[in-house]
């Protein structure tokens, strides 16, 4: 029997989404209340649907069947055509019971309810007009973007149809309100809201939607701040909104409706900057939609959550979605502290009044006196603290917005606040518009502050606004608020797995935040709602250069073309100004351009998820309800055998154990790869069963094992450690990365 080769690499030292809530108290429910259900079901095998109606009729039955003899009769909310097969009702616990008991029932559980995640991108992420990956996409021309989100803005210049020629034969959606084109191609309310109507209320979703696929827009600013020619990640692609959130949040009843319509109705991506905590996959509505969604080649963009700094916060973690973090990019408005012992401390303010004087003012601290609400800023707190005319500190937190931190300082009579992190949040700091001259500062200038504060007897200070500043090096950093790994659904699956810009990211609004008369609008936000939709513009671009690339495709390509260092060519740091780990950046940050020529990819097929999914421990009803079909979990693979771009690994002291990969060439047909670079954290022996992997066709498959072996000698001092290797040929470079638990 040969002995198998082990190459085994030299040892390095390795030195939007809030609060998920259940809006039913399943403990209390009364058995007569009707609550909405999202009800599974397993299609009888001998019956047809020829009609949408017909598969209607069907599922109307259980409602009359599960109603016998009850005075309340349910009724239909969504009936779901594509994304599974059921509906959502409302159902009294009475009714649930009597359905469990017809044929083809298979679950029923209550709806969730979901939160939100919540100009100068493209050049910072290297899209040119004319050029690069913009010019070989064609900017997205043909692509639809489905968005599920608040609402949009019609009429907007952001969503302006110029240079966006009509929607592909095969759109098939539908327009709600006046105001439609080109470029804004469908608009529907699936929520439950009064108006019914797909106009935005809130921002959230024109910002979103906007930052995916909005048009050019010259002279785009809030506040004169941040002036420039603002354009989404893919300019000319088509746009479709899905209105799911209203003011009591995302019911995922009406996100699987939404999902099931886009499905149907022919869009290409779909971009989510929602979701709650971490489910089993077969619990989430989000993961169960996207599943169906990659089953038809749509590739899903979500958030990864806005729960940062803190581990194992993460939603939207199914290996199927593309789970995105927030980074800074490298612009600042900047708004720098000028103490009265002549320090500089640089914060952020998208408010920059130019009549602010700059002699000193006296600087006063609510929280030494006042009490933790004081300290917050928190309404009413100020009103015993004589604050007017003086510049005040507020401590960020407490429950209470920034902004309207700034509101409670202005309504007391105060001149300035400065907002000063917590601990947790370091030294990340967003433009916001605050409603009164403000700086927002890092924890670390924080404490320069109150230390210069308690040093002397008459503190002063005021607030030098020095504008829109470029080249900021440090950039790109992970944002505070970032949700981070390791997974909880999946800990075999890394998690998240990129990171893009979402911090004080400019967007289209519904209305201008200076109360000026203009339609062209826009605002200053941040969170992982953010990132999420550049991912999806982007992957709009790859999808729209790469048109025979599976969704795991390009979320290959994505990953293992992302960049690991900031601008100044350092690792990319956390907000403790720390690098930044595995589970904050996944396999880094995006880099579009190289991502359009991978050299490699990691590929993976919808069947190839049913045994990961056994792996897990799921039933195969359970698996079937994700999947759409009956299964048998007869094959079992363990969750880091799936074919992913990355690796994460459980290691017991003397534990050896083997994965095997399959990469497919996309970049040159005579081409071989070997390992140009790598980081073994101490502890691991890694092996690799191939000296090179050699290609001589385009589209060939070449599969090859990974030997992850535990040193048995060595004395772990932390429970994780991370890794990487990197396969390059010429000019690719396929970097993957992983993490190692030790146990």
């Amino acid at each position: 029997m040969d002995r198998k080769r082990y190459n085994f690499l030299p040892e390095l030292s390795f030195l939007l989404i809030l609060t998920f809530t259940n809006i039913f108290d399943t403990t209390s429910a009364n058995s007569n209340q009707a609550d909405t259900y999202i009800v599974h079901l397993d299609s009888p095998n001998s019956i047809m649907f020829a009609k949408p109606e017909e598969r209607e009729k069907w599922y109307n039955s259980y409602l009359s069947e599960s109603s016998t003899g009850s005075d309340e009769k349910p009724s239909m909310i969504h009936a779901y055509h594509n994304v599974f097969t059921g509906f959502a009702a409302k159902l009294s616990t009475d009714q649930v019971k009597a359905m469990e008991n017809m044929d083809g029932f298979v679950s029923a559980r209550r709806e969730r309810v979901y939160k939100l995640h919540t100009t100068h991108t493209p050049r910072f992420l290297g899209l040119h007009q004319n050029l690069g990956l913009w010019r070989g996409s064609n900017y997205g021309k043909g692509i639809i973007i489905g968005v599920l989100d608040t609402g949009i803005t019609p009429g907007h210049p952001s969503f302006d149809d110029k240079g966006v020629p009509p929607p592909p034969q095969k759109w098939k959606g539908k327009c709600e309100v006046a105001g439609c084109n080109n470029k804004l191609i469908g608009a529907r309310d699936f929520t439950d809201s009064a108006s019914g109507s797909p106009l935005d209320d809130e921002g959230h979703g024109t910002h979103t939607s906007s930052t995916a696929a909005g048009n050019f827009v010259d002279g785009a600013n809030v506040y004169g701040m941040a002036k420039g020619t603002a354009a989404g990640m893919a300019p000319l692609a088509h746009v479709a909104m899905y209105k799911v959130c209203d003011d009591d949040g995302c019911s995922d009843s009406a996100i699987l409706a939404a999902m099931d319509a886009a499905i149907e109705e022919g869009v290409d991506v779909l971009s989510l900057s929602l979701g709650g905590p971490s489910l089993p996959f077969y619990e989430d509505g989000i993961a169960v939609g996207a599943f169906s969604a990659i089953q038809k080649g749509i590739f899903v963009s979500c958030s990864a959550g806005n729960s940062g700094p803190f581990n194992s916060t993460l939603s939207n973690e199914a290996p199927w979605i593309l789970t995105v973090g927030a980074s800074t990019m490298d612009r600042n408005i900047r708004a720098t502290v000028y103490l009265g012992n002549k320090a500089l401390l640089d914060g952020e303010s998208l408010f920059q009044p130019k009549d602010f004087p700059q002699n000193f003012m006296p600087l006063v601290y609510p929280g030494l006196t006042g009490g933790q609400q004081a300290a917050w800023c928190a309404k009413g707190s100020l009103t015993s603290i004589d604050v007017k005319g003086k510049v005040v500190i507020c401590d960020r937190g407490g429950g209470v917005a920034r902004i309207d931190k700034g509101q409670t300082v202005k309504d007391a009579g105060g001149a300035a606040m400065i907002l000063i992190n917590q601990v947790t949040d370091g030294d990340s700091t967003e433009a916001d518009a605050h409603v009164l001259p403000a700086s927002h500062v890092g924890y670390s200038d924080g404490v320069s502050i109150k230390t210069y504060l308690n040093s002397t007897s008459s503190p002063v200070a005021t607030i030098i606004f020095r504008g829109t500043v470029i080249g900021v090096t440090t950039a790109p950093e992970v944002a505070s608020f970032s949700s981070r790994g390791p997974s909880v659904a999946s800990p075999g699956i890394v998690k998240p797995d990129i990171i893009g810009p979402g911090v004080s990211v400019l967007a289209a609004w519904p209305v201008s935040v200076e109360n000026k008369t203009t339609n062209s609008t826009f605002n200053m936000i941040s969170g992982t709602s953010m990132s999420c939709p550049h991912l999806a513009g982007i992957s709009a671009l790859l999808k729209s250069e790469h048109p025979d690339w599976s969704p795991a495709a390009i979320k290959s390509a994505i990953m293992t073309s992302a960049g690991q260092v900031n601008l100044n060519g350092d690792p990319i740091e956390d907000e403790r100004e720390l690098p930044a780990d595995i589970f904050a950046i996944g396999s880094g940050h995006v880099n579009p351009s190289k991502a359009s020529d991978p050299g490699l990819i990691f590929d993976i097929q919808p069947n190839d998820y049913i045994p990961y999914l056994c792996g897990l421990g799921y039933t195969s009803k359970q698996v079937g309800i994700i999947v759409q079909k009956r299964v048998t979990c007869s094959k079992v693979i363990p969750e880091a055998q799936l074919n992913y771009p990355s690796f994460a690994v459980t290691l017991g002291v003397g534990d050896s154990k083997t994965f095997t990969r399959t990469v497919t060439n996309v970049g040159e047909a005579n081409s071989t790869y070997t390992i140009t670079s790598s980081s073994i954290p101490d502890g691991l022996n890694l092996g690799i069963g191939t000296g090179g992997l050699k290609f001589t066709a385009l589209n060939q498959k070449v599969t090859f094992e990974m030997y992850f072996i535990r040193d048995s000698q060595y004395v772990v001092k932390t429970p994780y450690a991370e890794g990487f290797i990197t396969w390059g040929f010429g000019k690719y470079s396929v970097r993957t990365p992983f993490s190692i638990k030790f146990v």
